[in-house]
């Protein structure tokens, strides 16, 4: 079944510093921690990165609420459980780089670079392509890096990844990020009708090579664009 929403008190869109970071402490006391996820890098990257900063500025009061908001272009950054969830189950490492494919406003990317050494990320809009790159430089993600582009066919030239997270419902499992993951390494996709609910999967390629999927929760991703 879908996730629960938790609602919780935000600061005004025109909060203080404190008011977000108890915010952001609360979000992840309240809608993270308490529903299962337990590393402490996880924890530590949904508590230090500004969410607010990666939505848009009429959505701030809402930003950390357990549910998603509008970022333009039709797009969404997805909800803070679903963030830690993807984050938790890629298991990164400091040496890992990892390829998103979605960048959308940058959120999930700057969280994943908090664990990981380098993050690529595609996005095929190019408002939300520029903004995005423009923010996470402004607050200070340097091992973030945005291509305008088609993520389906993943980014080659950076290849294999350690680690791969599609924030687009897909119908499969785009070839290109199969090739383009390390043996041993480990993609998270939602799995489904664009238009419905999907199911979050987890993709397993062992060190022959061999991929296996994984079936986990229900969700609603907005649909994979282009290829």
């Amino acid at each position: 079944m879908l996730a629960v929403v938790v609602l919780l008190p935000s600061p005004a869109a025109s909060g203080s510093d404190a008011d977000f970071q108890k915010a952001r402490e609360n979000m992840v006391r309240f809608q993270i921690k308490s529903r299962g996820i337990s590393n402490p890098d996880v924890l530590t990257a949904l508590a230090t990165v500004p969410r607010h900063l990666f939505v848009p500025e009429k959505y701030r009061e809402q930003a950390y609420h357990d549910y998603p908001l509008p970022i333009g272009s039709g797009q969404t950054i997805s909800q803070p459980y679903i963030v830690a969830l993807m984050t938790d189950l890629l298991k990164l490492e400091p040496s890992h780089r990892v390829f998103e494919l979605g960048t959308g406003s940058g959120y999930q990317a700057a969280v994943a670079s908090r664990l990981a050494g380098a993050v690529f990320t595609v996005e095929i809009y190019e408002q939300l392509a520029e903004s995005a790159k423009k923010r996470l430089e402004s607050i200070g993600y340097p091992n973030v890096y945005v291509k305008l582009g088609d993520g389906y066919f993943g980014w080659e030239d950076e290849a294999p990844f350690d680690a791969i997270i599609v924030t687009a419902a897909a119908d499969h499992i785009p070839p290109p990020l199969i090739e383009q993951l390390k043996p041993g390494g480990r993609l998270i996709i939602p799995l489904g009708s664009p238009f419905s609910v999907q199911q979050l999967v987890l993709v397993l390629k062992d060190l022959e090579g061999k991929v296996t999927e994984e079936p986990l929760i229900a969700v609603r991703f907005v649909p994979l664009l282009g290829h």
